[in-house]
């Protein structure tokens, strides 16, 4: 657990501001997204039934949070994310080819293991599915639904800063996407870790989707970063990331990717050693072809606030808890967490 302060760090916008652009903020990032990406919002639950499937298991390891219900033999879990939800909701209310929802998701990681400038055990982010053709199943479709989110980021960052001007120091965003596969990086920088190498490419390209998460890269044996095998295809996701000049770093804002068909849920189950969730009752749909195939993801809303308002600490931008280390980091900068 480590936060970084910038050296003569001091937020453009004061406590209530700071609240006000975060609210302006998300109404005009969700009309924008929504408009360019054909989504309609709808409601989405907080937990789900341990027992359905539903729950996202992000790399295998992390506990949701999970508690029993009175009177009732059923348990329920606490999101991690909707990723599976969201599949099966547009099942249940007919959504078309062309045609999606998005929702707030909110989530407890209670391992998350690296509280820093960027990682709380608080998760809220936008998340967002679509229906696609079988047609759509390929790397043009997945671009072009990567460029859409970016001019949707990059469009509100324009009218955050016509509103509120002392932002405009922070520069503009590059709306160009550079687009490298996990591979690639790794050919490219076979001594880095993952992480280095999303900040070097990063800090040359300015904005980028990195290609192909989840499956093991020919140098390490290792994948870029974690993905369940249950909702991205693995050679079809991705991670749009911009560089973060206060923080000096890569600083992703969305996890994407088009979904599993049967066939590559198929093999994906096969090569995490995680064929047991065949059994379960959304993996056991999938499988047999019963749920639409789509595309969606997760946009950090935390994260997004943070780059467009300039901000060093999610915790400035989110509630949360914070070791006692961070607190008193923060404090001694004049960082006040909400």
């Amino acid at each position: 657990m480590k936060t970084f302060i910038p050296q003569g760090y001091k937020s453009p916008l004061g406590i209530y501001d700071t609240q006000k652009a975060i609210s302006l903020l998300k109404r005009l990032f969700e009309d924008r997204l929504g408009a360019l990406l054909n989504l309609y919002r709808v409601s989405a639950p907080l937990f789900v039934d341990a027992a359905s499937g539903l729950n996202d298991n992000l790399n295998g390891v992390e506990r949701p949070v999970a508690f029993d219900i009175l009177r009732s033999d059923r348990h329920a879990e606490v999101v991690q994310s909707l990723a599976k939800w969201k599949r099966l909701a547009l099942k249940r209310y007919g959504f078309f080819p062309g045609k999606g929802l998005y929702t707030d998701m909110n989530a407890i990681r209670r391992d998350e293991d690296e509280l820093d400038n960027l990682h709380s055990v608080y998760v809220d982010q936008w998340d967002w599915e679509k229906v696609i053709l079988p047609e759509n199943r390929n790397l043009d479709y997945l671009k072009l639904t990567v460029m859409d989110i970016v001019t949707a980021i990059c469009d509100t960052q324009d009218t955050i800063q016509a509103i509120y001007p002392q932002l405009e120091p922070l520069g503009k965003l590059n709306r160009r996407v550079s687009f490298v596969t996990a591979q690639e990086l790794e050919d490219r920088y076979p001594e880095l870790t993952p992480r280095q190498r999303e900040t070097a490419y990063l800090k040359e390209k300015g904005t980028a989707f990195i290609i192909g998460i989840g499956g093991a890269l020919k140098g390490s044996g290792q994948p870029h970063d974690g993905r369940a095998p249950d909702y991205d295809d693995w050679a079809l996701n991705g991670d749009i990331l911009f560089y973060n000049e206060l923080l000096g770093s890569a600083f992703e804002v969305s996890s994407m990717g088009i979904r599993v068909d049967p066939e590559s849920l198929d093999r994906q189950l096969r090569l995490s050693g995680h064929d047991e969730r065949r059994e379960l009752p959304y993996h056991k749909a999938l499988l047999n072809g019963e749920l639409p195939l789509t595309i969606g993801g997760g946009i950090g809303q935390s994260r997004l606030s943070m780059l467009l308002l300039g901000k060093a600490h999610i915790g400035e931008v989110q509630a949360s808890i914070w070791d006692e280390d961070t607190v008193k980091t923060c404090a001694q900068a004049g960082i006040m967490l909400l």
